[in-house]
């Protein structure tokens, strides 16, 4: 740990949540003169309070530690190149726009590899009314199953999450072009265009 990045990176965020180095450390049940001498680069928190600290100042304590909050560069606006990561314990979907670290259950997730659906793989697909009508004879039992269906065009991402033991059958109102994007539990995540 570089002192001086670090005691930055703790003034910073300090400042931004309108602490006074006092109420840091009163947080903390440590004195004011201790949080100064982080700042100052004097010293770095004991190893046994960094993960309270980074609780405190709303950063991951890798950030914390390395002394870098450097903000993600906005990777434009087109929703179909959105990341997504999916719990292997608890299926929950998290989606991004750029560059993050995600974790769930207690571990730290990696964005999901996409793969173009092949024929046997795809979902079905009718235009029903202007609305697309999508169905699917993949299994629905709580050992393997699709856990959500996304609909992602250039501008937003409708999900509708999915339950085992029950039927895949969708109505979305058709919204000119787009990707289909479905989890499977067991095989990952898939795309089809639209």
């Amino acid at each position: 740990m570089q002192n001086m990045k670090v005691g930055n990176i703790i003034r910073t965020l300090r400042i931004e949540r309108n602490m006074t180095q006092k109420e840091l450390a009163d947080k903390m049940n440590i004195s004011d003169k201790t949080v100064s001498k982080w700042e100052r680069g004097l010293g770095c928190p004991d190893i046994s309070l960094i993960s309270e600290l980074s609780d405190l100042l709303g950063v991951d304590t890798q950030s914390l530690l390395v002394g870098d909050i450097t903000p993600n560069d906005f990777v434009g606006g087109n929703m179909k190149n959105t990341k997504y990561y999916v719990c292997p314990t608890c299926h929950n979907i998290s989606l991004c726009t750029g560059e993050a670290e995600v974790s769930c259950c207690g571990k730290k997730l990696t964005v999901q590899q996409m793969k173009k659906a092949g024929d046997t793989e795809k979902l079905s697909v009718e235009v029903l009314e202007d609305e697309w009508f999508i169905t699917s004879e993949h299994p629905m039992t709580k050992e393997h199953y699709i856990s959500f269906v996304a609909i992602a065009s250039g501008e937003s991402i409708q999900i509708i999450k999915q339950y085992p033991e029950w039927n895949l059958e969708l109505r979305i109102p058709k919204r000119g072009y787009g990707m289909l994007i479905w989890y499977c539990i067991k095989h990952g995540l898939f795309y089809q265009l639209l």
